[in-house]
């Protein structure tokens, strides 16, 4: 394929008049052309509009300056084009949200009756609470869209307006823009390519890549690079046109389900990709990659209360109403024998509802409706956090599975190493310079060979620039080993630039773009006299294997035997590779003009030719990394270095990092012989193999991307070790997506990385740098710490507060707890709590265990002791207060008061103490691995120390002025010391609870196991299951292992209700350049619990 050079238009775009006119083309004629195919779409462009310059011209553009930047100008062509932006589907209304709330089944459950039927006077004035938890969900929702607004601001594309090139954000691109697209872009728009070396782009139709005409947004530039005239832009492209058919027919789609019928979504509508400036939310309906468990296969799908029994927490609701109604009819028309009398049945009535009313109390309280909500705090919290740790987090359930990784799979340059690339070594005819050699010592017509050869055949967006600052190092823009030659000849004192002016890239006859399986690039120069010359580079031992001459002092060729290769390898090479220097060979070869080369027969092509050089570039290892790898060994998680440098670079570099230490048996292999090791005679994977090799493994190096596929699938496949392995990749190209889609945690460069990279990630390091990686591991098991605290917390508050309303009511008949004072505990334990446990800071000492891996259960046995523990001793005290407390304090029982009698002082000093317990149990609930010292760090969280203090000024001000609303009486400062002094008694029973052994305790069981893959009922496994590798099955995905885990504990501990986990799911999509996916934001509907 040769490269299209269309005719310069002049760069003047400003428009003439203000009427549609102006321009040659009309949005129909662009829209229209856009939609054409293949051959059809070619015809048009050359017979309507007489060729691509033409189209240009009519557009009053450049082909190679592109537009003037008259801001009068870009104005217009938004008024007459479009913007290149998708507005978001219009919200619904107030009314509209209300209308679907009452169609919601939840609000047909019982429960919801209690609000219509008459209680006591404080009931009404606590519908706050709920409404209070419900808008601090939505205030982080608010902030975490606040994030993606950010992200969506920050990503921009590269234009050419006036012939320089900037990059803008992509919502500002207008139709006539110049675009300059490359490896790895996603398009941001529709457009017509100009020019293009050795470009191929994804689209649907195949004959497109070839002809390299036509190109539309969010279709990937897979290899090579061009420019690209923008014919299209937001609701106007291609893919803009599909998303607004795909939103005005959401509607129809929903009401085909609300029908019941069987409605399958179109395939695209599953991998809707992110429109610029909108939050597009295309549910999908049912497939395997659904929204809410991303990458969990059809079988988690169902919802979990269908795999359920009866939660113990209505059960027993409703237990206490039928034994509260019975006692009361046995005791009153039995025993009593008191005829039903027609003047006492509202009064009856009154009793049978203030039984109801503490049946709903039990329920309320059985149900630990925090927990969604602190899942939420915590993942949103940690997001945020993470931002300012250089870790972008597209994916939320990716922080918490960072925290259980066992291995990371980690790039070399600029992960490891500073990615600020020099020559410091050179090998010039027959000689090797140890240092920059003189440019004396270099004959001229070789001096030239080497200028030419780095300046040609060099992305033209490779460049050096002079420093920001005055005495900083050069600027480095673009590829960055292109950008280290391009440094070795301003060394060697010449001008690049001259060359690049005097051979614009529109010349550039033929260019063989580097990709990973050529580990090359070349660069074909057509001559005046008809000859064409060759210019590549690449690595120096593939490139050696092609070269037959080299040049020697004189500045001539000679012949290049197999042992003159040998040697130079042995003698050059191989000490250049051992000082952790990357080797790179520049060679050449010429053509004559008799007949043209068949430039498709590149391996013809890349033969015979000709070496110039090999220089040795260094990329320095970050100073930070080696710590960093120390901090990840002593946490247990392996860290494997796969890169595509020559092995001997490799382990340089890994040895200076620490991933290879000495004395130790560990594994550096290349990608041939790792893959000679894995393989069958058939060419196939084979595990058992892969098993054997990737334990002992440290180093991959010479490897593909597909290599780097293979390896991690069979890490996360295998079954071999203590525990099943949780990975994490590094990756920034574009054929490293699969490896990154594949593994647990997939982390894209955010400087070097591409958009298809990014786009296939679950975490973008902005910084590129190995050490935030590590801070995510930390953020990561913080999370799922933050999550045990809760839980550890919250399930203690639930069995004592459900046994204490059920056994009181049964034997007082009357609740302890009124269920306006439940209703407060209700918001202790969920949303004061979850925001006090679920906003720890991590801390070092996170780094200093081993991690917890696949299958480790939500609730230990150490948290099962302290749960139980704490409960004996909080029930010890309250059942004491209710039938004791009395008489201890001096004062009139509570017990069997008649129907609205005011508060007394007995059942608040009951309620005072339960509380004050709380407070000083959420200051253990801060460990939970056994720790004594629950006070360490306790200032370090500001909101922990807020809300514990918070919460006891509220509690003094609803017992003292809390009045009948809250069924409380004033305390004397005596009760309240004694209240606060049994809440203590925590902290100290805490103590001798540390001192128990869990070892001894062998009744303690653990609840939230993994899932395997026999738990998963046989008919709600998806059809094609044999093609589904084991992995897949383990649903290993970190949002997927809580909602597994989650229905284990609600299996073992009857007392949840699965309407705890009713998430909601929105799909925020980010609309610029890269097609970023948001990270699903699953926030609980705390209304549907009552």
């Amino acid at each position: 394929m040769t490269n299209n050079a269309a005719d310069h238009h002049p760069g003047n775009s400003v428009a003439e008049g203000s009427h549609e006119g102006d321009f040659g083309c009309s949005l129909v004629d662009l829209r229209t052309l856009m939609e054409l195919r293949s051959g059809e779409a070619v015809a048009r462009i050359n017979d309507t509009y007489g060729g691509v310059q033409n189209i240009c011209k009519r557009l009053k553009t450049s082909p190679v300056e592109g537009l003037s930047g008259n801001p009068a100008d870009l104005e217009k062509r938004r008024q007459v084009f479009g913007q290149n932006f998708i507005p978001p589907k219009k919200a619904k209304t107030f009314l509209q949200l209300v209308w679907e709330a009452l169609q919601d089944v939840t609000t047909d459950h019982p429960g919801n009756c209690s609000h219509n039927l008459p209680g006591p006077v404080g009931e009404a004035q606590a519908g706050w609470i709920e409404g209070a938890a419900i808008l601090f969900s939505v205030i982080i929702e608010k902030q975490f869209r606040g994030l993606q607004s950010r992200i969506e601001q920050e990503q921009k594309f590269t234009v050419m307006p006036q012939g320089a090139v900037i990059q803008i954000p992509v919502a500002e691109i207008v139709v006539g823009d110049i675009a300059q697209i490359k490896y790895g872009d996603l398009l941001p728009s529709d457009g017509i390519l100009i020019q293009g070396n050795d470009l191929k782009i994804d689209e649907i139709d195949k004959d497109l890549m070839l002809l390299s005409v036509r190109a539309t947004r969010c279709t990937h530039v897979m290899e090579g690079s061009g420019r690209m005239l923008v014919t299209a832009v937001g609701i106007n492209s291609q893919t803009g046109i599909i998303f607004t058919l795909l939103g005005a027919g959401e509607g129809e789609e929903e009401k085909k389900v609300k029908k019941g019928k069987k409605a399958g979504a179109p395939e695209n509508r599953n991998k809707a990709k992110t429109q610029d400036g909108v939050a597009l939310e295309i549910q999908p309906l049912k497939s395997q990659e659904g929204c809410l468990l991303r990458g969990s296969g059809a079988s988690l799908q169902v919802p979990l209360a269908s795999h359920l029994s009866p939660p113990l927490g209505l059960i027993m609701s409703a237990i206490t109403v039928i034994i509260l109604v019975l006692y009361f009819v046995i005791d009153t028309f039995a025993v009593q024998r008191r005829p039903w009398l027609a003047e006492c049945t509202p009064i009856y009535i009154q009793y049978f509802v203030k039984f109801f009313i503490i049946g709903v109390t039990v329920l309320v309280v059985a149900v630990p409706e925090g927990l969604p909500l602190a899942v939420t705090i915590s993942l949103a919290y940690s997001v945020k956090k993470m931002m300012k740790d250089n870790n972008l987090v597209r994916h939320l359930d990716a922080c918490e599975t960072m925290g259980n990784a066992t291995a990371i799979c980690s790039d070399k340059t600029g992960t490891l190493t500073m990615n600020r690339m020099t020559v410091v070594q050179a090998y010039v005819g027959d000689t090797h310079y140890r240092q920059i050699p003189d440019p004396e010592a270099i004959l001229p017509k070789v001096l030239d060979l080497i200028v030419n050869s780095v300046a040609i055949n060099s992305a033209y967006t490779s460049k050096i620039l002079p420093p920001e600052k005055e005495g900083g190092l050069p600027r480095q823009v673009g590829n960055k080993t292109e950008c280290s030659l391009l440094g070795f000849v301003l060394d060697l004192k010449q001008d690049y630039q001259a060359v690049r002016n005097e051979v614009p890239e529109e010349k550039l006859y033929k260019v063989y773009t580097f990709n990973s399986v050529r580990k090359s690039m070349s660069t074909v120069l057509k001559n005046s006299d008809g000859s064409f010359r060759m210019y590549s580079k690449g690595a120096s031992e593939i490139i050696l294997r092609k070269c037959t001459k080299i040049l020697d002092k004189n500045g001539d060729l000679r012949v290049f035997k197999v042992k003159d290769r040998d040697e130079m390898v042995k003698k050059v090479i191989e000490p250049m590779a051992c000082q952790g220097l990357r080797t790179i060979c520049l060679a050449f070869r010429d053509f004559p003009a008799d007949a043209e080369p068949n430039w498709d027969s590149e391996n013809e092509i890349m033969s015979d030719l000709a070496c110039i050089t090999v220089v040795g570039i260094e990329d320095p290892v970050r100073p930070e990394v080696p710590e960093a790898i120390l901090k990840c060994q002593r946490a247990g998680i392996t860290v494997r270095m796969v890169t595509g440098d020559n092995i001997n670079t490799a382990r340089a570099i890994a040895t200076k990092c620490g991933i290879l230490l000495p004395g130790e048996d560990f594994l550096c292999l290349e990608g041939k012989e790792f893959n000679r090791l894995i393989r069958n005679e058939k060419g196939e994977v084979e595990q058992e193999q892969l098993d054997k090799v990737w334990p002992k493994l440290r180093v991959l190096a010479r490897s593909s991307p597909t290599d780097k596929h293979t390896l991690v699938k069979g890490i996360i496949d295998s079954t071999v070790g203590e525990r099943r392995q949780v990975v994490a990749v590094t990756g920034d190209g574009t054929n490293d997506g699969p490896a990154l889609k594949k593994a647990d945690v997939g982390f894209a460069m955010g400087i070097a990385g591409t958009d298809v990279a990014k786009e296939a990630s679950d975490i973008i390091l902005t910084d590129d740098n190995f050490t935030s990686i590590v801070k995510a591991v930390m953020w990561g098991r913080n999370v799922y710490d933050s999550i045990s605290k809760f839980l550890q917390f919250q399930l203690t508050v639930n069995v004592v507060a459900v046994i204490v309303a059920f056994t009181g009511a049964c034997i007082t008949q009357d609740s302890p707890l009124k269920a306006v004072q439940m209703l407060w505990v209700n918001l202790i334990m969920d949303t004061f709590a979850s925001l006090a446990l679920a906003t720890e800071p991590p801390s070092e000492s996170l780094l200093l265990r081993r991690p917890y891996g696949r299958n480790k259960p939500l609730i230990s046995r150490t948290m099962m002791k302290n749960i139980l523990g704490h409960a004996v001793y909080q029930l010890t005290i309250i059942f004491t207060l209710l039938f004791a407390g009395e008489r201890f304090f001096d004062i009139d029982s509570g017990r069997n008061a008649p129907l609205h009698s005011p508060p007394s002082e007995h059942y608040t000093i009951v309620f005072n103490t339960f509380v004050m317990m709380q407070l000083f149990n959420e200051i253990n609930a801060r460990k939970i691995h056994g720790e004594r010292n629950v006070f360490d760090a306790i200032f370090r969280n500001p909101i922990f120390c807020t809300v514990v203090l918070g919460t006891f000024a509220a509690q003094i001000l609803i017992v003292e002025f809390g009045g009948k609303p809250f069924s409380s009486s004033g305390l004397t400062l005596s009760q309240w010391l004694w209240c606060i002094f049994i809440g203590v008694g925590e902290l100290l029973w805490g103590q001798l609870i540390c001192s128990v052994p869990t070892s001894h305790l062998k009744f303690l069981k653990e609840a939230g196991h993994g899932t395997t893959k026999e738990d998963i009922p046989e008919e709600d496994l998806p059809e094609d299951m044999d093609e589904i590798d084991h992995a897949e099955m383990e649903l290993r995905r970190g949002q997927i292992l809580w909602f597994r885990g989650l229905n284990r504990i609600q299996t073992q501990v009857p007392c949840w209700h699965p309407g705890s986990l009713l998430v909601s799911t929105l799909q925020v999509c980010d609309p610029r350049s890269i097609g970023i996916k948001a990270p699903p934001l699953s926030l609980p509907h705390l209304s549907s619990f009552h």
